[in-house]
């Protein structure tokens, strides 16, 4: 099979757009689920729902991949999931290190949806000298030492990067200058790299954050309803703000 190496995704020279890159994944998640329940096809709506998207965005994401479905019939639902594989790069072996063998990171080494998804976590790696040579999930941890050495023997070209903020960055140039392409980072910080290397950003604390903003503004919609208040889209209706921004021309407070 294959190294990540050996061959790149070809989404962007065919010109997909990365928010219908973005939902791929979200359609492949369905399309398994279906496939294991021997779901031979399935209409637009069906799977739009199933994906949490409406039908007429499905239909034109799937026209950038070619696939228009069967009036009457659907979707081949086994066609699909190879077609959006291929599309993802998951039909062939993409090594994966992770970096940062703490709770989050031995948690990522023991999730097994990467094994299924084309991902082989190809090392772990951590800078505590205590951690060298433990297994986690089966694999012995290295040290920070061995990293260069381990991206070029494996092929790796993505890089998982679990450890402290304060590290992130220092473990981020060690990784690019070895030759990784892909960096999916889970420390709480903003990584700077160059040109030609992509970095997707999982902060648990910040999507935590925004849902605590919506549950304070249903918790504040609850509470003027209950009080009989005007709604306040209503509200700035009947009285129009009359406040000014800094330069004198712009309101200080947008309506949402």
């Amino acid at each position: 099979m294959a190294t990540g190496r050996a061959h790149r995704p070809a989404t962007r020279s065919r010109g997909i757009p990365e928010a219908t890159v973005a939902r791929l994944p979200l359609y492949l998640r369905a399309l398994t689920a279906l496939s294991e329940r021997s779901v031979p096809t399935v209409s637009s709506e069906e799977l739009a729902a199933a994906a949490g998207v409406n039908s007429a965005k499905l239909r034109k994401d799937f026209s950038y991949l070619g696939s228009y479905g069967t009036r009457g019939v659907g979707y081949d639902v086994e066609y699909l999931v190879y077609q959006i594989s291929r599309e993802l790069g998951l039909t062939q072996d993409w090594p994966v290190v992770i970096v940062g063998i703490g709770n989050l990171g031995a948690a990522l080494a023991n999730y097994g949806g990467f094994a299924s998804r084309g991902f082989r976590v190809a090392a772990l790696i951590d800078a505590d000298p205590g951690m060298a040579g433990k297994p986690v999930a089966g694999i012995p941890v290295q040290h920070t030492d061995e990293l260069e050495k381990i991206i070029q023997d494996d092929g790796v070209s993505i890089g998982v990067i679990a450890t402290p903020a304060g590290a992130a960055q220092q473990v981020c140039d060690r990784l690019v200058a070895a030759g990784v392409t892909s960096i999916l980072n889970f420390a709480p910080t903003v990584l700077n790299v160059p040109e030609g290397v992509d970095v997707r950003k999982v902060d648990l604390s910040i999507e935590l954050q925004i849902l605590a903003f919506h549950e304070q503004r249903k918790a504040g919609e609850v509470a003027m309803g209950d009080a009989g208040a005007v709604p306040p889209v209503a509200a700035r209706k009947q009285q129009p703000s009359t406040d000014q921004g800094p330069d004198g021309d712009v309101p200080a407070v947008m309506p949402a």
